[in-house]
């Protein structure tokens, strides 16, 4: 039985993402110019991923004067969301209080980190970052 493609980012994919979400639409050379900044990459691989990011819809091209302008189609928040809740819920059973206090226990918080998240709990808001 086959397996439907995975929509979520692969971590290449996330790299790519990142630079879209920071820079905006950039080319292809320009994309790669970013990616080279952490390592090197050929650019007919990078081409090769953004054709398989844009049939997962997760990034758009469109026309430029001389070829083509990549965009992220998701954005980093609705990423983010969908994927900490399906964290949640495979790993957690559902449960964000346990994922806070795994976090908490396994020292992953710097105690800024923890007064910042008290302080959002006093407030009864959500989080600005």
């Amino acid at each position: 039985m086959a397996r439907n493609p995975a929509t979520e980012p692969t971590p290449v994919e996330f790299e790519i993402l990142n630079v879209l979400w920071e820079t905006g639409p950039v080319s292809l050379s320009q994309l790669c110019e970013h990616l080279r900044q952490n390592r090197p990459v050929a650019t007919t691989t990078v081409a090769t991923v953004l054709t398989v990011m844009l049939k997962k819809e997760l990034v758009t091209r469109s026309p430029a004067e001389r070829g083509s302008h990549w965009s992220a189609k998701i954005s980093r928040q609705s990423t983010a969301k969908g994927m900490v809740a399906k964290l949640v819920d495979r790993l957690f059973a559902g449960s964000t209080q346990s994922l806070v206090a795994h976090l908490i226990d396994q020292e992953q918080l710097t105690e800024a980190q923890r007064q910042e998240l008290l302080e959002l709990l006093r407030r009864g808001k959500k989080g600005t970052k």
